[in-house]
């Protein structure tokens, strides 16, 4: 789908009230010109979670939390970002701007959602109808609950039972084979995929069925799963088994718990883990990472005890590692021979699964207790392989505490790196509880942080300022932030303050950029107009003293050309006037 412009985003959220979001999902509570609560993206007993209407953002002093009524959508409702915007633009009785071949493309999808949730009630009829499949699902401890859950259904024997149900004209015929329900055969004959299998429904972030995972009902009949080819809707590396009935099971999702199979996942849940998912059929991927980490802080990937199950656990290791940001941690959980989540939680209860949990490996120790399988630490050449196993891997990591704690700890295996046994440890700095920053008038500021701090209380204000920049090419720091900061509202020039701060969330300007729009400077909007001006000025009047120089210094060290010459004269008049 092709980008949304910025103009309708911007637009969307200048109409959007982001207390009114916000305050549907979380208490808020008045303060001054801002409101507060205790924030919903992490566990604190103090309010230090901001809504404030005239910048329209969030902020959370405690854990950094941030943004627009888009991204607190997109974080708290686990919503993907086109989602999220025609939430928003529903509210806001606006259409989404698309393309006629997007909205063509928008219709065929409709079908094709239709047509598999028509396969998916076509096979929870079937179930109902069917003594043996009940049967199985009785012996498996499924109850009517969990069905109902997670959609279960039945294909039944025979080739064409669903293709004789639904398949009543070419094209829903063509949408079901589309959708992944039949197969064809090297004579061109279409028939049923799934036949006498026990269907599990795969839904997306929205609910919508995607695809299936079938399970054969005995031992002896073919591979035990059988799940859905990847479609136009369907991506098996992109998609989680039971991340749907994890959202809605929970309000808040402490942390999510990855196992291999369908059975897993429905067996958790019936016995109280609300928080299960499984990938389709494959490894652990780089978007089931991101995926996972977006809707839990907390990840356990759980695995058979064997060769394959440790193998497992190093691809999922491999894929979360470099999206192991400060505050997200994995854990590794291998369970004895012959058991599994299913029969563990039938054996132990909920409150077992959860005491397993609880020693679950750190991602820190697997990644060092793996690598160091085959290595003798106790020599030098062990310890330089290690390090030279480890040091590509752990350049993988974000920048933060996390990273710098995982090399630290490589140096004390190894000894690489360390300082000398004289050196004394430079004492760790005293945390302190964040508070908001001073106002203006509590520090001295430099011009270019007062022009940046107007810009982004009152974004408005830079059309007052249009390019060419006079100021562009002054040393100073910052100068180019400013510059930046003013091109990009007179290209968007109903952008807000949330919205400003969103364009450089991927950037490391975003953390002094988010303390200004958090500080508070008296006056109006008129006095912060005229102080907006004055400090351009001032800028300017710096930029020709910084060029008077250099000519100066260049006529000093070897001389002026005419051109030069004309360029200082003119420079002069202009200061002197």
């Amino acid at each position: 789908m092709a980008r949304i412009p910025d103009a309708f985003i911007d637009e969307l959220l200048a109409r959007t009230d982001i207390v009114e979001v916000v305050g549907l999902r979380v208490p808020l509570k008045k303060q001054g010109k801002e409101y507060s609560a205790r924030c919903p993206f992490h566990d604190e007993r103090s309010a230090s979670f901001t809504v404030s209407p005239t910048k329209q953002f969030y902020h959370c002093f405690g854990c950094g939390a941030h943004g627009t009524a888009l991204s607190f959508l997109m974080n708290y409702d686990r919503l993907e970002f086109l989602d999220a915007v025609e939430e928003l633009a529903k509210r806001n009785g606006m259409e989404v701007p698309r393309e006629t071949r997007q909205r063509n493309q928008s219709d065929d999808s409709r079908e094709l959602y239709t047509a598999l949730e028509a396969s998916a009630k076509f096979f929870q009829r079937e179930l109902e109808g069917s003594d043996k499949a009940k049967g199985y699902l009785d012996g498996r401890g499924v109850d009517a609950a969990t069905r109902t859950l997670f959609g279960i259904g039945y294909a039944p024997d025979g080739f064409s039972a669903l293709k004789d149900a639904l398949g009543k004209d070419e094209r829903r015929m063509k949408l079901l084979e589309r959708g992944g329900m039949f197969s064809r055969n090297e004579r061109g004959h279409v028939y049923d995929k799934f036949r006498d299998r026990i269907m599990f429904p795969i839904a997306d972030r929205r609910g919508r069925t995607i695809a299936f995972g079938g399970r054969v009902l005995g031992k002896d009949d073919g591979p035990k799963y059988l799940n859905s080819p990847e479609t136009t809707l369907f991506h098996k590396g992109r998609e989680l088994y039971g991340l749907w009935q994890v959202r809605q099971s929970n309000q808040k999702i402490d942390k999510l718990v990855v196992v291999e199979g369908y059975m897993d996942v429905v067996s958790l849940f019936q016995f109280g883990v609300t928080y299960a998912v499984a990938t389709l059929g494959t490894a652990t991927t780089p978007d089931h990472a991101e995926l996972l980490f977006r809707n839990a802080a907390d990840v356990y990937f759980c695995f058979d005890g064997d060769a394959a199950g440790q193998r497992a656990g190093w691809r999922a290791l491999e894929s979360v590692l470099p999206r192991m940001k400060d505050g997200r941690q994995a854990f590794f959980l291998f369970l004895p021979q012959g058991e599994d989540p299913d029969t563990i939680v039938r054996k132990e209860g909920a409150d077992g699964f959860s005491a397993r949990l609880g020693q679950a490996t750190p991602l820190s120790q697997f990644f060092f207790d793996e690598l160091s399988k085959d290595i003798n630490l106790g020599t030098l050449d062990g310890k330089a392989r290690l390090a030279e196993r480890a040091r590509p891997l752990l350049a993988q990591i974000p920048e933060g505490a996390f990273g710098d704690l995982m090399r630290a700890r490589l140096g004390e295996i190894t000894g690489i790196g360390q300082a000398s046994p004289s050196a004394a440890p430079t004492p760790a700095p005293v945390a302190r509880p964040m508070r908001r920053a001073p106002s203006a008038g509590a520090q001295r500021m430099s011009l270019v942080r007062s022009a940046i701090l107007r810009v982004l209380h009152a974004p408005a204000l830079a059309l007052d300022l249009p390019p060419p920049h006079p100021f562009a090419d002054l040393r100073q720091p910052g100068i180019e932030l400013l510059c930046e900061l003013l091109d990009i509202v007179q290209g968007r020039p109903d952008i807000t303050t949330g919205a400003l701060l969103e364009h450089f969330a991927e950037r490391e300007e975003v953390a002094a950029l988010q303390k200004l729009a958090l500080q508070d400077i008296p006056g109006d909007l008129e006095t912060w107009r005229q102080e907006l001006h004055d400090a351009s000025l001032q800028l300017e009047k710096q930029t020709l003293a910084q060029r008077i120089d250099e000519l100066l210094a260049k006529q000093r060290a070897q001389g002026l050309d005419e051109t030069d010459k004309y360029e200082l004269r003119e420079l002069l008049k202009l200061r002197a006037g």
